[in-house]
């Protein structure tokens, strides 16, 4: 039997999983700002496949339900649960899923608060609440020591895991791990082969140290979307150029080049301080049938709408606006976590904790 290895995110699902922002975390001012967004990206899942939504306690699921009902939001594909949470980045502390050929495992990796800059405890606890309650249909939920986020790590389904240097070794998350003992450790629990390391490329006001989604995604086997900066007095435009260099030396499992798709920076977008905050393209969400693409009310945003496209012909490409998203330091990919096919059975069955 093969060794379980990590699923991609272009392959079937049953579902996306959202953590609803609540007033005991930081949206506590701009709920009136971001739930409608939340609404929106419900909406947009539930054409295609479920949602499994994390709400802070059973008052706040009366809430979000009245939420969605206000906004016409059918909840027959849509299940709410009643878990604490510090934050909504659930990309981040949601469980990852890996397949032999014949069963599925969770994966349940340690969050520490992207290296303990924020609180996390309640996060961290997340996925293993909702395993003990009977929410997820697997072959039960393996708990790692290792410190990783979804966010940081991309895969192509064959054994090849795309990441930043900067962040997987940030002394802050697992001291003392070095490349080779990284790997070994991705290789045993996920079934990685090889790791392609980014060691360029940022965007401003991401406080993840370097996330992957953020930069470079895998649309398929044999193809990177990824972030370019075409404006050379842009503070972004040397590093990402550097980053794009390196993409056009990697090369797939078979040895061949990738087919690399640049993805527009959309302009810069400041908080009311005067920070920059992370607009990137590259934080898509791939779901059955469809693309949901983080827009900006930017005019590249119909450039990244034709990228995506091509990445991925005969998926509908369906535009959010993640405005109000961005400004707590991420976007639509890092609010998300696709759930692989097997994971959610049907709605009829659940449970809730």
């Amino acid at each position: 039997m093969p060794a379980p290895r990590l699923i991609p995110e272009f392959a079937p699902q049953s579902g996306v999983m959202l953590t609803w922002p609540h007033a005991a975390s930081d949206w506590r001012d701009s709920l009136a700002q971001v739930e409608p967004l939340y609404t929106q990206l419900a909406r947009a899942i539930i054409r295609h496949e479920q949602v499994l939504i994390v709400c802070y306690d059973a008052q706040h699921i009366l809430h979000v339900k009245q939420q969605l009902v206000d906004s016409q939001v059918t909840l027959s594909r849509i299940r709410l649960v009643a878990v604490p949470t510090n934050d909504t980045w659930v990309r981040d502390y949601g469980p990852l899923a890996v397949h032999d050929g014949q069963s599925l495992s969770l994966i349940n990796f340690m969050f520490d608060g992207w290296g303990g800059k924020f609180t996390a405890a309640l996060d961290n606890a997340v996925s293993a609440v909702l395993d003990a309650a009977g929410v997820f249909q697997s072959h039960g939920l393996q708990q790692q020591s290792l410190v990783l986020e979804g966010g940081a790590i991309d895969t192509d389904g064959c054994g090849t895991l795309l990441a930043t240097t900067r962040c997987l070794l940030d002394a802050g998350r697992n001291p003392g791990m070095d490349k080779k003992a990284l790997e070994k450790s991705l290789q045993e629990c996920l079934g990685i082969e090889r790791v392609l390391w980014l060691d360029h490329g940022f965007i401003q006001g991401d406080d993840t140290d370097g996330h992957v989604d953020m930069l470079a995604r895998f649309c398929s086997p044999h193809d990177i979307a990824y972030t370019r900066c075409r404006d050379a007095c842009d503070e972004h435009h040397a590093a990402l150029l550097s980053m794009e260099q390196q993409l056009q030396t990697f090369t797939d499992s078979g040895g061949t080049a990738y087919r690399l798709h640049a993805l527009p920076l959309p302009a810069p977008v400041y908080s009311g301080a005067g920070t920059r905050l992370p607009a990137s393209y590259a934080n898509f969400l791939i779901i059955n049938n469809a693309i949901l693409l983080p827009a900006y009310d930017d005019p590249a945003d119909e450039e990244a709408r034709r990228v995506l496209a091509r990445c991925f012909p005969g998926r509908d490409i369906v535009a959010v606006n993640c405005l109000p998203l961005i400004a707590q330091h991420g976007s639509l990919h890092c609010a998300s976590l696709q759930l692989a096919e097997g994971i959610l059975g049907p709605v009829a069955e659940y449970v809730q904790p």
